[in-house]
């Protein structure tokens, strides 16, 4: 029974690589179908989500499951709830993603972003999908140093999106105010979904340990500046 019991707990684990993944794989061809202005790609990303929100639906019920069959205690239960938690935040990232391809679709066959803004949007497609292969990649290895560098790295995606507002503050702004619009919708979703990848990485700190990140962060930098001096 009980190797059953932990069978099951590896599997939901399988579960939110899996999510991962595919939503990994979602926000990098909703970018190439916004900046394409790609429909078939669009159409494919949203039909896509379908399969995310299925995975979150069946761990979401694995987990309530094993709670109620096996009233695990301490790391067990840590590992239930806090699966439960990256599930909702992985099913949210694949609804950021298939945004993206949503406005690719209804701006159809125009393109969304004008062409100065092309490589922004695309190094925040591209940074997106790193985070979230890291982020998988913490799931998958329980590496708690790699789970903290995620917040650092999500830095440039916060530089990112302040990129594009200082685009849109510019005088010299001349694409209108419905792309401007699209625009600040689309940072909005790249930085939310950034920040996404980097919960998920923060969970996985929490299940390790039993400690918050930002609490193991703060322990972390003074003893950095202690070294320094």
């Amino acid at each position: 029974m009980r190797d059953a019991y932990h069978e099951e707990l590896d599997s939901i684990g399988d579960g939110l690589v899996e999510m991962a993944r595919l939503v990994g794989s979602a926000i990098g061809r909703a970018t190439t179908a916004i900046l394409d202005s790609d429909l078939k790609l669009a159409e494919a990303v949203i039909e896509a989500d379908q399969k995310v929100d299925e995975l979150h639906h069946e761990l979401e019920a694995r987990a309530i499951a094993l709670l109620a069959r096996q009233q695990p205690v301490a790391t067990d239960l840590r590992i239930v709830v806090t699966s439960l938690r990256m599930s909702a935040d992985l099913e949210r990232s694949g609804d950021l993603a298939q945004h993206v391809a949503k406005l690719a679709r209804l701006r159809y066959p125009e393109r969304a972003v004008p062409h100065d803004l092309h490589a922004t949007i695309l190094e925040m497609g591209q940074l997106a999908q790193r985070l979230m292969a890291k982020a998988a990649e913490v799931i998958i290895t329980k590496d708690v140093d790699l789970a903290l560098q995620l917040e650092q790295d999500d830095d440039a995606m916060d530089l990112l999106h302040r990129t594009l507002f200082q685009h849109l503050m510019d005088d010299r702004w001349k694409h209108g105010i419905e792309t401007a619009v699209d625009v600040t919708l689309l940072g909005r979703y790249y930085e939310r979904y950034a920040d996404h990848a980097v919960a998920v990485a923060k969970r996985v700190v929490y299940l390790v340990t039993g400690e918050h990140a930002d609490n193991l962060q703060a322990d972390i930098q003074p003893a950095t500046q202690a070294d320094g001096a």
